[in-house]
Order: C-alpha cells, then sequence, then structure tokens
C-alpha cells in the first residue's frame, strides 16, 4: 500500500490505452442498470467505461491517494476501502476486481473471496485477474503477489462458496512494471439460489 500511496500520480495515469481487456464482455452479462461494486480501481478507467454504459457503480481502491486520483478522473466519491473491510450481504450485481486482488496474502484470500460472494445477489457475476506463476512473491518494486496458478485459483474460489459457475483462463500480459508473463482471469457467477 505504501508503494500505491507513493506512486498514485504516476500508477494512476498509466495504461491509458483503455480498459482491462475482459471487461467489455463482462458488462455484456450485466442486466441493464446494475449496481456494480469495483475492488482497487487505480486510475478509475474501468469505473468510467461501466459507469458510461449506464451501470450503477461503487467504486473503491484501498489507498487514499490512489481513490483521490481515480475522485478527480470520475468527478464522483471514490471510497477507500480495503478488501477484508467489505461488510454487504447481497447487495450488488457484480464485483470486479481487476489486477486488484493479486496482492493479497494467499492465507487471506479464501475470507476475501466469501465476503464478495456474500456482497452478490443471487445470480451475480464476479470478474477479477491475478498475475499467475504458481508461487506467491515480491516484484522487483517490493510488491507482494499471491501468484495464484489456474489451479490455485479453481481451489481458493471453490472454498469461498456454492458458485452457479467458474470459469478460469489463463493467457499472457503485461502489468505496470513492463514485464510480460502469465495471468489467470476468473470469471464466476453466485448461484441463483444462495443458501442463504
Amino acid at each position: 500500500m505504501a508503494f500505491y500511496a507513493a506512486e498514485a500520480p504516476v500508477y494512476t495515469a498509466s495504461g491509458a490505452g483503455g480498459v482491462s481487456r475482459h471487461l467489455a464482455g463482462f458488462a455484456d452479462r450485466l442486466p441493464r442498470g446494475a449496481r456494480v461494486l469495483e475492488l482497487g480501481c487505480g486510475g478509475g478507467i474501468d469505473a468510467e467505461y461501466l459507469i458510461g454504459r449506464g451501470f450503477d457503480v461503487d467504486v473503491t481502491d484501498g489507498v487514499a491517494e490512489i481513490a483521490a486520483r481515480a475522485a478527480t478522473r470520475l468527478g464522483r466519491r471514490v471510497a477507500v476501502l480495503r478488501f477484508d473491510e467489505l461488510d454487504v450481504e447481497r447487495g450488488y450485481d457484480a464485483v470486479l476486481a481487476s489486477a486488484s486482488l493479486l496482492h493479497v496474502p494467499r492465507p487471506g484470500l479464501p475470507d476475501i473471496l466469501h465476503r464478495i460472494w456474500r456482497a452478490l445477489r443471487p445470480g451475480g457475476w464476479h470478474l477479477a485477474s491475478y498475475k499467475g506463476g504458481g508461487s506467491e512473491g515480491r516484484d522487483r518494486f517490493g510488491r507482494y503477489f499471491n501468484y495464484l496458478s489456474a489451479a490455485d485459483a479453481e481451489a481458493v474460489y471453490r472454498r469461498a462458496g456454492p458458485w452457479g459457475s467458474l470459469d478460469i483462463a489463463e493467457g499472457l500480459g503485461g502489468g505496470y512494471d513492463g514485464v510480460q508473463g502469465p495471468w489467470v482471469r476468473v470469471l464466476t457467477r453466485k448461484a441463483m439460489e444462495d443458501g442463504q
């Protein structure tokens, strides 16, 4: 978090080339006017796209300096919210976490994913992307990554709650560090009856 606080001006200006690669397909699955929670909004590019599509978006980031930059871009409030502070039940049609949950230490990830599962309404969608690799560690900036493999992602999501569907795909991509490497995309949907 200290890295992102210090690098907020540069970090929020990066990625200006466009929205996250899986976002348009995700948005196409959502009902008109869907209520969406974005966790870890970064510079606000994805939120801006979703708002432009007519969705009711709650935009959040865990770092105050990043949230302030995103708020300036969006012209609206961006809440400062850490993942472990999410405490909503059946409040959202979708939860987006593009390249953000990858910073959650592996032991804490099941709890965070269960919080996301709880926050979704029955039939709600969740999209997340993770740097892959299969062995947690730090990058050259000292940032922690859980570096999930596809198998790791499947196991941790299945522990988090009864999903109606779970689709995991692997691919290559880059990041703030400019390094190309493996990524894991998770697209899941809460069961229509969630057992609560």
